[in-house]
């Protein structure tokens, strides 16, 4: 059963990551414009954040998608949402008035219009799942099961996970 919801996590936050970097990288002008927003980066860095988060984005998406390496996906995951509620937390203390841009859009709106509580629970909830993950990556599936099948071990991917396969 665990391996269930260790399954679903992977492929719910895969699609998370997924959605997110295609918006963006569909749109780099909003891109950069929800990335200036923040009023945080100095504005040669502005750019590389703005072209570098939507791949980010794709290739954790796409490592979790396929169960590859979903430990180290998973904790990537879980430091670039805590990076990314620690930025809509900063923006809400310090009074700024934006979208967060998480899937896609973003910038300035006007007062009253921010979702700074929603983003930061929706963000969360994400981040649970990266954490399920990190603790355990074991889901149905993977290429990590595969790989482990592979090796020469039983149906079941190593308890261990003691090689790159599971994220190590």
């Amino acid at each position: 059963m665990l391996d269930a919801v260790g399954t679903l996590a992977r492929l719910g936050l895969a699609a998370v990551w997924l959605v997110s970097g295609a918006l963006k990288l569909a749109d780099p002008g909003q891109t950069l414009i929800a990335v200036q927003a923040y009023d945080l980066l100095p504005d040669a860095l502005e750019n590389v954040v703005a072209i570098a988060l939507p791949l980010v984005e794709l290739v954790l998406g796409l490592f979790l998608l396929a169960g590859l390496a979903t430990r180290w996906a998973a904790g990537a995951a879980l430091v670039l949402l805590v990076v990314l509620i620690a930025g809509i937390a900063q923006s809400w203390a310090r009074g700024l008035s934006i979208d967060c841009g998480c899937f896609g859009g973003g910038g300035q709106v006007a007062a009253g219009q921010t979702e700074y509580p929603q983003e930061i629970l929706r963000d969360s909830g994400f981040a649970l799942l990266a954490g399920w993950l990190l603790a355990r990556p074991r889901t149905w599936l993977s290429v990590d099961s595969w790989l482990a099948r592979g090796r020469g071990n039983s149906t079941e991917p190593r308890s261990d996970y003691s090689g790159i396969a599971e994220g190590n």
